[in-house]
C-alpha cells in the first residue's frame, strides 16, 4: 500500500517548499508537486497548513539507566515508544557509558 501526502510543506535541511510526498512500500518514491498517481490502494492523507518534516534523531539517550542502585523506570521499549510519539524515529542508547559504570563498580 502506498501513501500520498499532499499539500504539505515540506521541511529538509536546507529548504522549505509546498509539496507532495508519496511513500511506497515504507520509502519515499517521490516530492513534488502535484503527484498524480493511478493507484486506487493508496491512502491520502492532507497535509494543508501543516509541516511535513522527517523524523528526529536524539543522539544521547539513557533508558533503563542504573544510578545508585535504582533503574530508570523506562526501559528501550517503553522510552522508543514515548520518544517516536514525539516525533523521535531515532535513539541512540549510551551503553558505553553503562559498560564503564559496570567495570568501575
Amino acid at each position: 500500500m502506498s501513501i500520498l501526502i499532499k499539500n504539505g510543506t515540506v521541511v529538509n535541511e536546507d529548504a522549505m517548499f509546498k509539496a507532495d510526498v508519496l511513500i511506497t512500500d515504507g520509502k519515499i518514491a517521490g516530492v513534488g508537486s502535484p503527484i498524480a498517481t493511478g493507484d486506487v490502494n493508496i491512502q491520502i492523507i492532507d497535509a494543508t497548513d501543516r509541516l511535513v518534516i522527517p523524523g528526529g534523531i536524539d543522539p544521547h539517550t539513557h533508558l533503563q539507566m542504573p544510578f545508585m542502585g535504582e533503574v530508570a523506570a523506562d526501559d528501550f521499549y517503553t522510552g522508543t515508544r514515548a520518544a517516536v510519539a514525539g516525533g523521535t524515529t531515532m535513539v541512540r542508547h549510551q551503553a558505553s557509558c553503562y559498560y564503564y559504570y559496570l567495570i568501575t563498580m
